[in-house]
């Protein structure tokens, strides 16, 4: 099944689809058996028998994104039904039976409708109609900002509070003290009334109505008050933890070892990108299970590969064992790509725990 259907009800929209399915090969075709036109089978086209409300009870949460080539007014009462939250519903787009007008209807920023609504319009010569007010104003969309990079909103809210001050052109702080840069996609400087400063501090004395927070710190009680009140917290994929562990650690061990020095170090948890350990490691249950409960990639690297890796403390004991002078702490090093430690490395029990900041950069990639 690909990502997206197309249902059309019409001749015209029958050619719509078709010319869809050859320009954007991520989409399922849907029609009337009655406009069959004898190869569907070989297009891989479903026909189907009697009405198209019968369809979207089984279309709508079967696919990312549904594109009906019917009217605005159709298309809203065949999904009403099934409408349920905006963080779950799939994109929905119609295009009009002449192929004019390309139209996000539903779920146009978390699902993806303003994206796929241009996509198709690309594919027709057609005109993309959005109607979100940050799309339109060409300013930041709140509930989007650092998703393609994995950020993840940590108070989620605050974000129609700050998206209406951002759409209202009030004055927006924006505090981005790591991750991904370039989080602005477009050609044109940010907009006047959005100013970006590298930390908190730096803050202290800027004026502002609303905030967007982008830190894998936990904040001080005085900054959530100065700055969440009516602001947003992101928490940017920046954390590499590297584990050692002997043999059978349970996860329960680790998952409090890594939990605990990163609360001492005042990091959130939300903001880990990943695991990194000895690849005599790879397959530990404890390291996996951890993993697996927070969606952790884990990075492995062999002993010769950690050697490298100047270390300030060293471990004769470690090397006895493995092949390596220190786990933890290089392997959290080369994961990250980082200069230096947050936490070098400190010991609960069974693990040992190191943490590195991955410096600021588009490009970082996991292998894992």
């Amino acid at each position: 099944m690909k990502p997206y259907a197309v249902v059309a009800i019409t001749k015209h929209g029958v050619d719509i689809a078709r010319q869809i399915q050859t320009g954007y090969p991520l989409v399922d075709v849907y029609y009337p058996a009655k406009l069959a036109r004898g190869d569907e089978e070989a297009l891989g086209i479903q026909v189907y028998q009697g009405s198209v409300v019968q369809q979207i009870p089984r279309l709508f949460p079967a696919y990312q994104g549904l594109i009906g080539i019917v009217s605005l007014g159709a298309m809203v009462r065949l999904i009403a039904p099934w409408i349920k939250d905006k963080r779950t519903d799939p994109a929905v787009v119609v295009i009009d039976d002449r192929a004019r007008h390309v139209i996000s209807v539903l779920s146009g920023h978390l699902g993806g409708a303003n994206q796929l609504a241009r996509d198709i319009a690309r594919v027709l010569h057609a005109t993309p109609v959005i109607t979100t007010a940050s799309d339109v104003g060409e300013t930041v969309a709140v509930d989007l900002l650092g998703r393609e990079f994995g950020w993840v909103i940590e108070n989620e809210n605050r974000i129609t509070a700050v998206s209406a001050a951002v759409v209202n052109e009030e004055r927006i702080l924006v505090i981005q003290e790591a991750g991904e840069r370039d989080w602005w996609p477009r050609e044109k400087p940010l907009p006047p009334t959005i100013r970006l400063v590298d930390t908190c501090d730096a803050a202290n004395d800027v004026p502002f109505d609303a905030a967007l927070v982008i830190t894998p710190r936990l904040l001080s009680p005085e900054e959530t008050d100065r700055y969440l009140d009516r602001g947003v917290l992101y928490r940017p994929k920046v954390i590499v933890v590297g584990i050692g562990c002997n043999r059978g650690t349970s996860a329960e061990e680790i998952d409090r070892a890594i939990r605990h020095v990163l609360a001492d170090a005042r990091l959130s948890p939300l903001s880990v990108r990943n695991l990194a350990t000895i690849d005599i490691k790879a397959d530990e249950p404890g390291i996996r299970e951890v993993a697996g409960r927070y969606g952790w990639p884990v990075v492995t690297y062999s002993a010769e590969e950690l050697n490298r890796v100047p270390m300030m403390h060293p471990s004769e004991t470690v090397f006895r064992y493995v092949g390596a002078y220190g786990v933890s702490e290089p392997a959290a090093r080369l994961s990250s790509g980082a200069s230096e430690w947050v936490v070098e490395k400190v010991k609960h029990g069974n693990v040992t725990v190191s943490v590195c900041l991955v410096p600021s950069a588009r490009d970082e990639k996991v292998e894992g």
